[in-house]
């Protein structure tokens, strides 16, 4: 179960896993003497206010359990208590937040939508979605809590999508600019962070006392302390109960400033405090690996589409793709003729379904699938997709070299993805800025966030 764990309460800033009924039947405002309700039959009371929305001591137990019993076998590399419970509570209120801008946008979120995150869920963990469920039972949580936690997951994804669609935009300049840049690095780091955040708009005793914070962080790491550990318990980020791992990115997808202090370490290695928009980084070179040449085998291919309509029944679609099968491999019709007349694919058909050339799942999986059982000339049987029933004939296949168009492509999105970021990562802090957070719960409340430790005007 540590998998599912850290697949849905790690990597989703741990959303809450309390259903929006069980909260509303709660008593309100009684304060609980010794924890939630779950535990000893005592009252669950309520420990923060986000805006219109509560988030309950049960809440916040679940989701530091998880985390407890995510380092169950390394238990120190947790902060105190106090402190794990102030992150966690942080990540509930972020995501809090996330959830209810996404309903303010309109943004839904769908059972099927649901459905499929939890199939992957299970995918990944090689289990059937029954036995899923069942071990999100065993390990003491509601199902349905499960699923509303991925639901809130995927709200906060689109959220992330909404805000920095209309935000970024890569041109082609831009592309050339960073390939052609001196300072241009290629390969790819797996690197591990520690962020020290400072205020938006934070005053000068603010940023020194971030400044000793960092010094402190880089001290307790020289002096022996896990990086991973130090991560845990000094990091500001929303990965920091990851122990602060970035994966594998590419080194231009990299801040340019990061990217070059981390180009002289060696794997194991740390940087120094950096100095960045939102407070100071401690990066870690964990591992390093360089790309090859992209050689890819490249299929030609023409296509007929027919797909259903309102008068059209995926029945009778069927029938008419078999049909078309039989004109062409049987009767010798003329396939780019057939094409012209009868597809419905509006980029081919008035080339004779010619698709040009094209990697093998550039179309689609199940193109991709048959494409390369065909042997050259050959026409498929009729294949379902999500567009219809498609009749395709593979014209010829080719070794390309790649690397370059593919260096390009990662350059665009490297771009991309640092502007994204810098984007999101903004209109959070401006939202938690300006959001309603008013913390019930006197330790729980981080002393140096003067936000969430003031009073709230009634």
């Amino acid at each position: 179960m540590k998998q599912i764990l850290a697949y849905s309460l790690l990597a989703a800033a741990l959303a809450s896993v309390v259903p929006t009924a069980h909260a509303q039947l709660m008593p309100s405002a009684q304060p609980a003497q010794g924890g939630s309700a779950s535990g000893n039959g005592s009252l669950d009371r309520i420990v923060a206010v986000v805006e219109d929305d509560i988030i309950l001591q049960s809440e916040l137990d679940e989701a530091i359990n998880a985390i407890v019993k995510q380092y169950a076998a390394n238990p120190a590399q947790l902060p105190p208590h106090d402190v794990l419970a102030r992150q966690v509570l942080d990540r509930l209120i972020l995501m809090k937040i996330q959830v209810q801008q996404a309903s303010n946008q309109n943004i839904k979120v769908s059972d099927q939508d649901v459905d499929q995150a939890a199939a992957n869920v299970a995918q990944q963990n090689k289990m059937s979605p029954e036995q899923l469920r069942a071990a999100v039972e065993q390990d003491g949580y509601s199902y349905a809590g499960f699923r509303q936690q991925l639901s809130d997951q995927i709200t906060a994804q689109k959220l992330h999508e909404s805000v920095v669609r209309d935000q970024v935009n890569v041109t082609d300049t831009e592309v050339n600019n960073m390939l052609a840049s001196p300072t241009y690095k290629g390969g790819e780091v797996h690197l591990a962070h520690i962020q020290i955040s400072t205020p938006a708009n934070g005053s000068a005793s603010d940023i020194a006392a971030a400044q000793t914070k960092a010094d402190e962080t880089l001290k307790a790491i020289k002096g022996g302390m896990d990086f991973n550990a130090a991560a845990i318990r000094f990091s500001d980020a929303p990965d920091a109960l990851d122990g602060g791992d970035l994966g594998w990115r590419r080194l231009d997808e990299v801040p340019p400033a990061f990217a070059d202090a981390v180009t002289g370490l060696k794997p194991g290695d740390n940087t120094a405090a950096l100095r960045g928009p939102t407070g100071f980084h401690i990066l870690k070179l964990v591992e390093t690996r360089q790309p090859g040449r992209q050689i890819v085998t490249e299929y030609h291919a023409r296509q007929i589409l027919i797909k259903p309509s309102e008068i059209v029944t995926p029945e009778q679609a069927e029938k008419k793709a078999q049909d078309i099968y039989t004109r062409v491999v049987d009767k010798k019709e003329d396939f780019a003729k057939i094409a012209k007349d009868d597809s419905k694919d509006n980029t081919t058909a008035n080339n004779g379904g010619d698709m040009g050339w094209f990697a093998q799942d550039a179309w689609g999986q199940a193109i991709g699938a048959q494409i390369a059982s065909l042997k050259d000339n050959e026409v498929s049987h009729p294949i379902q997709t999500d567009a219809g029933w498609i009749v395709l004939q593979r014209l010829g296949t080719r070794q390309s070299d790649l690397t370059d168009q593919l260096q390009r492509d990662q350059a665009r999105q490297a771009i991309g993805n640092r502007k994204a970021d810098a984007a999101y990562e903004s209109y959070l802090r401006e939202q938690r800025s300006s959001a309603y957070v008013n913390i019930l719960v006197p330790e729980l409340k981080d002393p140096d966030d003067k936000q969430a430790s003031a009073t709230p005007a009634q």
